[in-house]
C-alpha cells in the first residue's frame, strides 16, 4: 500500500509540474513561435507577378523599388509597379483627398487592374484605409490591401507621448521598444480585423516591418548583427528615416507578404550594397532575411496563415 501511495504521489507531482510548465508564459511563447513551423499550414506562395500600387510617406515609398529588385532576383514574372502616390509624413486619408483629376491611386484602382495596394498609415484613426479598400473591392474583388505600420518616429508613440528634446536610439532596449509600440500595434491590428470582418473576408493584411526592426535592434545590442555596431547605424536622423540595412529589412517584409514566400536565400539586393559592408554584407543580408521572414510568420495578420 505504501509503495502504491508513493507511486501515486510521484504521478501527481509530475503531472502538476508538467501542467505548470505547459501553462507558463515562457511555454506559451515558445509554442507560439514554434506553431508556424510545426503544424500550421501556410498559404500557397504566389508565383505570378503582382500589379502593385503604393501610397505612402518617407518610411514606405522606397519599398516598391526594393520589392521589384527582389522579385527579379526570385524570377517572378511580370511583377509590375502600377503607380506611386508619395506625400511626406502623410496619413492615408491625405492620399485619398487628392483632387480626383490628380488622384493617380483612385484612377488606377478604378481600372480593376491592381492586384495589391500597399498603404502605410501613421496613426489611427485614418479613414483613408477603409475608403481605399472599399473602392478597390468595387473594381476587383480579389485585390489585397497590405498595411505597413510605421516604426515609431523619435522612438515614441506620438498620440500619448511628447516629442523628446533629444533622441538617443542607442540608449533604448528591445523590451522598452516593444512596450512603446504595444498600443500602436494593438490598435492597428484591431482596425485591420474589424475591416476584414466588415468585408466578410481577408482583404487587408499587415507587413510587420516595425516588429522585424525591433528584432534587428536587439541583435545589434547583443552584438549579433554583422556590420552594425550600434542602433544609430540604422537611421539617418532622430526621426527614424532608414539607412540601407533598415530599408532592405522593410523591403524583405513587404516582399514576403506580397508573394507569401520566404526571402531567405535571395542574393544581396541593390539597396544593401549601398551600405558597403565588405565581407560582412552576405552575413547581414542573411540575418535581415531571417528576421523579416520570422516577423511575417509570427504575425497573425500577415496572410501567411489562412
Amino acid at each position: 500500500m505504501f509503495a502504491f501511495r508513493q507511486s501515486l504521489s510521484r504521478y501527481v507531482i509530475t503531472g502538476l509540474a508538467l501542467f505548470t510548465l505547459a501553462n507558463s508564459p515562457l511555454a506559451s511563447e515558445a509554442q507560439d513561435k514554434a506553431a508556424p513551423a510545426k503544424g500550421a499550414k501556410l498559404a500557397e506562395p504566389i508565383a505570378q507577378g503582382q500589379r502593385i500600387f503604393t501610397c505612402g510617406h518617407s518610411f514606405h515609398v522606397w519599398v516598391p523599388g526594393i520589392v521589384a529588385d527582389l522579385a527579379k532576383m526570385a524570377e517572378i514574372p511580370q511583377h509590375t509597379q502600377v503607380g506611386l502616390s508619395s506625400i511626406g509624413g502623410s496619413r492615408t486619408i491625405q492620399h485619398w483627398d487628392i483632387p480626383e483629376e490628380k488622384n493617380t491611386a483612385k484612377t488606377a484602382l478604378k481600372t480593376g487592374k491592381v492586384d495589391v495596394l500597399t498603404l502605410s498609415p501613421i496613426f489611427l484613426p485614418d479613414p483613408g484605409i477603409e475608403n481605399f479598400t472599399t473602392l478597390a473591392l468595387e473594381r476587383n474583388q480579389d485585390i489585397r490591401v497590405i498595411v505597413q505600420p510605421i516604426w515609431l518616429r523619435w522612438d515614441i508613440y506620438e498620440p500619448t507621448t511628447k516629442r523628446p528634446a533629444k533622441v538617443d536610439h542607442n540608449a533604448i532596449t528591445g523590451e522598452e521598444l516593444r512596450k512603446r509600440h504595444a498600443e500602436h500595434f494593438q490598435k492597428m491590428d484591431e482596425h485591420i480585423r474589424e475591416l476584414n470582418q466588415k468585408y466578410g473576408k481577408t482583404v487587408l493584411t499587415v507587413a510587420p516591418a516595425p516588429q522585424a526592426l525591433i528584432a534587428l535592434r536587439e541583435k545589434i545590442i547583443a552584438g549579433e548583427a554583422p556590420g552594425l555596431k550600434v542602433q544609430e547605424d540604422l537611421f539617418t536622423d532622430a526621426l527614424g528615416h532608414g539607412k540601407p540595412p533598415l530599408m532592405a529589412l522593410v523591403g524583405y517584409c513587404n516582399y514576403a507578404v506580397i508573394y507569401r514566400r520566404s526571402p531567405i536565400g535571395l542574393p544581396v539586393p541593390a539597396i544593401l550594397k549601398q551600405a558597403k559592408l565588405g565581407d560582412q554584407e552576405a552575413s547581414l543580408n542573411r540575418l535581415l532575411q531571417e528576421l523579416a521572414w520570422d516577423a511575417v510568420l509570427q504575425h497573425p495578420l500577415s496572410g501567411l496563415r489562412p
